[in-house]
């Protein structure tokens, strides 16, 4: 089979749910701990003494991955890599597909991702695939086929892959592809003719829903079935229990279709990650939960795992000890609807932040890679003053720290109300 670049547009990604799954033919070490998480707080995966290690950047750089030979054809490319020459190790991170036009999608850029693998020493490479964001070509709709809607996604992995390997920093003798949601879908379908020097895929709660068509289910486990049949990298496959669409028993139809036919594979269930299993790569508090999985995984199949660089989070300010976090009638500024948005912050998850300006504007976000970033860029919009951080996960930072601000930022959101900051959830067209 030869990657098509006929895309699909049906539906939409997502995935997970399920249960712990072992089959007597797939790899047999799937015995990784699965449990709920309630209210994640992650500090980073570390050594011991990595204060020895060299600080090093994400050198987050954008270029364009040509498709056709003439390069008529580019993506919108996401590079994150370690100081020096190289050659790196390399993975490949495929996004999903959040509703509406996918023109309208941001670029690609897992930095939660990116920044636990450039510490270890990788190129991260992010594409854009055809139609999404600023990429050229069309996400073309191909009917209900989820097997070729796959294999034309995993066209661009292709030409990223083969782009990407030719580059002098690059180890093409070591690679790894990922992807969540559609880009889940993408990665497996990408795995039935993959490049000699791809080692290993990793399936973060992979799949295309496709309501609107009869027995989506079944051909979405059948389009698993067929990459199965025709795959010979082994493969990681990681789903939560409260993933809002899928269900257990088609995620283990799934799994089940992919080894029958003897595909190396190994599920984990890690349990119930925050209100939603689907957030868990897009969240930096998800590193905890998917790491240590990945990690074994990778060691099993050549791929170094170690610390080389000290790689620096979005920095926490301190508690100011103006107010105890949960004294709303203490936030400045704030009218009624202000505190009732505060009130709503303080049902949200950690990582979250709440920010204010001295004109009344407000805003809160949630999970994501930088939360912070994001409560202030949003409550910029709506104010001619300066936006602060007020409050940061369960501390008032206030005071002390009120003329901390913070730049850029992910995610939805909006200046004068409370709205989540998160990313990739889950969705549906």
């Amino acid at each position: 089979m030869v990657f098509s670049k006929v895309l699909t547009k049906c539906a939409v990604i997502c995935a997970a749910a399920t249960c712990m799954v072992t089959l007597a033919h797939a790899d047999p070490l799937t015995d990784t701990q699965a449990g709920p998480l309630t209210r994640a707080r992650v500090p980073r995966i570390a050594l011991d003494d990595d204060v020895y290690l060299p600080t090093a950047g994400l050198n987050e750089q954008i270029i364009r991955v040509p498709v056709d030979a003439a390069g008529t054809v580019t993506l919108e490319t996401t590079i994150y890599k370690p100081d020096g020459a190289g050659p790196f190790p390399m993975i490949v991170f495929n996004h999903g597909k959040i509703p509406g036009d996918p023109r309208s999608q941001e670029r690609s850029d897992p930095l939660p991702f990116a920044r636990e693998f450039v510490r270890r020493g990788y190129v991260v490479v992010a594409p854009n695939r055809q139609g999404f964001g600023h990429s050229d070509g069309v996400y073309q709709q191909d009917g209900c086929d989820v097997e070729k809607n796959g294999i034309g996604q995993a066209g661009d992995v292709a030409a990223t892959i083969d782009f990407m390997s030719k580059q002098p920093y690059v180890d093409a003798t070591h690679i790894v592809v990922a992807g969540t949601s559609h880009g889940g879908l993408a990665t497996m379908a990408y795995g039935t003719e993959a490049a000699p020097g791809v080692r290993a895929l990793i399936n973060f709660s992979g799949g295309l829903r496709q309501d609107a068509c009869s027995d989506w289910q079944g051909n979405l486990t059948r389009a698993f079935g067929a990459y199965g049949e025709k795959t010979r990298v082994p493969s990681l496959w990681m789903y939560g229990d409260n993933d809002s669409v899928w269900n257990a028993p088609l995620v283990a139809g799934m799994y089940a279709a992919y080894g029958a036919h003897g595909a190396s594979a190994k599920m984990v269930d890690f349990g119930s990650y925050k209100n939603d299993a689907h957030r868990l790569v897009g969240d930096r508090d998800g590193v905890h939960v998917w790491w240590p999985a990945v990690e074994a995984f990778l060691a099993r199949v050549g791929m170094p795992t170690g610390v080389q660089y000290r790689v620096a989070d979005p920095s926490m300010p301190k508690a100011s000890g103006f107010a105890a976090v949960d004294a709303v009638d203490s936030v400045p500024f704030v009218d009624e609807a202000g505190r009732n948005g505060y009130r709503n912050f303080l049902h949200q998850y950690p990582s979250r932040a709440f920010a204010v300006s001295d004109t009344g504007a407000w805003s809160w976000a949630e999970g994501g890679d930088d939360p912070m970033s994001v409560a202030v860029a949003n409550c910029q919009k709506q104010s001619s003053a300066p936006c602060r951080l007020y409050a940061v996960n369960n501390s008032v930072v206030w005071g002390e720290q009120s003329s901390q601000t913070a730049e850029g930022g992910a995610g939805a959101g909006s200046g004068a109300g409370g709205v989540d900051g998160r990313r990739d959830v889950a969705s549906r067209e």
